[in-house]
């Protein structure tokens, strides 16, 4: 075990902020799903909730279910049994549940077949390539295509993979493959052909949905190319469907148009309003982790636990309702993809499927979908957030009407006072409250979330989410005092959690289990404050201990993003004689004249002229201490990401330093990289 950090972590700059959001200003909020909840069992705090709901964890899951309204096959006898400890916990023993039949088919049957189920988005941005799916069209969609896959020889327990973005085929892919109880399994699509092949031979993958072309910016990428020869590569792929050609539609028609050894009339009919009576801890879901680092690993996921975390989240963090649109701008190939159509779906909210790039072709395309939909709930990466202000020069959505938004969420990276702020007043107009969620693809859900009914500071997380045991551990494993960062814990198992990893155990219990013995530890840094608000540093593995003092990327991150001219910044960590470590930092600038809210200190108005490295590095001195002052600054162009947004500085730091830089398929734009490298390593003249 890692011995306790020699000084005190380096202080946070949440702490002493003041409340951003506060409940009892705002009259829906009395009346939210969440607020019935605590009324209907009796509890005047959501303090109490929390509590209860981790005291007896069996009591809350029976409970959150019931008022979910999942339907069942057959009901489960018992909650939970954890007789062979915390990492093999069962769930819901002896259910019958599936996730097709609770978010398509009963919709269907209960008379809602002609309510807005989908909305796609394409990347021309034009009006008739956009669409409507109502709930019937999706499960007369879901039905063939579970009938094709039926013909085509799969089973339930066969993997069905998908190459694709957030299109309709997508949706009716993912529902199909559940409904006959095969596994679904999401890949994104930006990955290249060895990360692909990797995935679907792990996976045992027997179809591929691949999209033919993928189109952004209004310019073609040959996705099919990739699928292709990946696909030769994997012995149990039969087949090979393109969901935007003629394939996808004679799947649609016959069910076994593509295997010759299959007679073109067969037809083997899925009852056409039921799901296969699947087990409550039948898997339905494999994602696999990014793998920018390492082997990806495959996380398994089961019918009821998707319900129930999913489920759980839309429905009292986004007080999700029938017919309120619902934005995540994310991917199918990570888990807030499942994440939205699984929970949104199952309460008759519809989802938007965005299929391009969020500014093209025109900066402000976000606010103008949300104004053309009606858009209730919004949710944006920080960095989607610093690109949009960049994209309307920091004015935010100017002459549109996003009165109807009542929510706006956030996940996946720590986000910098300035751009929380600057997403909370201009997208949501003050009024609406950021969910900032975090949890991972390990849950397909939240560990940290907070609720309407959080009081919120800006970056805030609010606290746990409802039914996750989670603390802050130092590094002795005892829970870290207020204001002191330490290793973010769950103490008790929850549905939703990888059951192991895919043909993999000795890893999972080596990543989750092993530092503190019965105890799931999740890799991120956290810190509770004073007032009990909830915070995140960033991950474990990227944190830095410099001159004896311990510090996440984003609180440098958040250091330099306080300056006014400084758009984006990303740090790593280099070997230091002195230090031991020294931190050597990337910034993107904000484009000359543009108007920004100002930070806290600074003077409104235009972007002042830039800054030199001296003046980055000295506002990081002045804001977390002189023993953290970063050893470089660097202007960049531009930092290299995924395609969903994240910052890549494992790979960043490859770069600076010389190394090796590994699978560079799910970056975005690798050319960051070699622009990164020239600046350790200059040609000569």
């Amino acid at each position: 075990m890692t011995a306790a950090p020699t000084a005190s972590p380096a202080p946070t700059r949440h702490a002493s902020t003041g409340y951003i959001w506060r409940p009892e200003d705002h009259a829906w909020t009395r009346e939210s799903h969440l607020a019935r909840f605590m009324q209907q069992h009796g509890f005047r705090t959501l303090a109490d909730l929390r509590a209860a709901a981790v005291r007896d964890t069996a009591w809350f899951w029976d409970v959150a279910l019931r008022d979910m309204g999942l339907e069942w096959r057959q009901r489960y006898t018992k909650v939970r049994d954890d007789s062979l400890g915390f990492p093999w916990t069962r769930w819901f023993i002896g259910g019958q549940i599936n996730i097709a039949q609770n978010c398509v088919y009963r919709h269907v049957r209960d008379g809602h077949g002609a309510e807005v189920a989908l909305y796609y988005e394409a990347d021309s941005g034009r009006p008739e390539e956009a669409r409507r799916v109502t709930f019937g069209e999706l499960a007369d969609l879901v039905t063939r295509c579970a009938t094709a896959l039926r013909a085509a020889g799969v089973r339930r327990g066969d993997s069905v993979a998908l190459y694709a973005p957030m299109q309709i085929a997508t949706a009716v892919v993912m529902f199909a493959t559940m409904k006959i109880g095969a596994r679904f399994v999401p890949i994104f699509c930006g990955y290249g052909e060895e990360a692909l092949r990797e995935r679907l031979a792990r996976c045992e993958a027997k179809i591929l949905f691949a999209a033919g072309t993928l189109t952004r910016r209004g310019k073609p990428i040959p996705t099919g190319d990739v699928a292709g020869a990946a696909a030769v590569r994997v012995r149990s792929i039969a087949r090979v469907v393109f969901t935007d050609g003629e394939s996808w539609q004679d799947f649609l028609q016959s069910g076994c148009c593509i295997l010759p050894d299959v007679h073109p009339t067969r037809k083997h009919r899925v009852d056409a309003l039921n799901g296969e009576p699947t087990e409550a801890e039948e898997p339905a879901l494999i994602i696999y982790t990014s793998g920018t680092t390492g082997r990806p690993k495959g996380t398994v996921h089961t019918h009821a636990g998707c319900l129930a975390q999913m489920g759980k989240e839309i429905r009292f963090a986004f007080d999700a309702r029938p017919g309120e649109p619902f934005f995540w701008v994310t991917d199918i190939g990570w888990m807030m993809g499942p994440w939205e159509l699984i929970g949104c779906l199952l309460y008759r909210t519809p989802v938007v499927l965005f299929d391009g790039a969020p500014n093209y072709p025109t900066g402000d395309r976000i606010w103008k979908i949300c104004e053309r939909l009606g858009v209730v709930t919004l949710g944006c990466s920080p960095t989607l957030t610093r690109m949009l202000m960049r994209a309307t020069d920091g004015s935010g959505p100017r002459g549109l009407d996003l009165s109807r938004l009542r929510v706006l969420g956030s996940t996946g990276e720590v986000w910098d006072e300035a751009s929380y702020r600057w997403y909370f007043e201009n997208a949501g107009g003050g009024r609406c409250p950021v969910m900032n969620i975090s949890g991972g693809i390990e849950i397909v859900g939240c560990h940290l979330q907070p609720y309407p009914l959080d009081p919120l500071k800006p970056c805030s997380l609010g606290g746990p989410a409802l039914g996750m045991d989670v603390d802050v551990f130092t590094d002795e494993g005892t829970p870290a005092p207020r204001g002191t960062m330490g290793h973010l814990v769950c103490k008790q198992p929850a549905p939703s959690m990888t059951k192991s990893f895919l043909h993999d155990d000795a890893r999972y219990i080596e990543t989750y289990f092993h530092r503190f013995p019965g105890v799931w530890y999740h890799g991120d840094w956290a810190m509770v404050d004073e007032d009990g608000q909830w915070f995140l540093f960033g991950r474990t593995d990227d944190t830095f201990k410099v001159a004896g003092k311990r510090v996440g990327p984003g609180e440098i991150e958040g250091a330099l993003m306080s300056h006014p001219a400084v758009s984006e910044a990303a740090v790593i960590g280099v070997a230091d004689e002195i230090k031991g470590t020294a931190l050597v930092c990337f910034v993107v600038l904000k484009a000359a004249g543009a108007s920004f809210a100002p930070a806290s200190g600074d003077v409104a108005g235009e972007t002042p002229a830039l800054p030199s490295e001296q003046d980055l590095i000295a506002r990081v001195a002045h804001d977390l201490g002189k023993p953290l002052a970063p050893k470089h600054v660097f202007v960049v162009s531009a930092l290299p990401k995924t395609r969903s947004g994240k910052i890549v500085r494992a790979t960043i730091a490859r770069a600076f330093v010389g190394q090796p830089l590994g699978d560079l398929s799910s970056v975005d734009n690798p050319q960051a990289l070699d622009a990164i490298a020239a600046l350790a390593h200059p040609q000569p003249a």
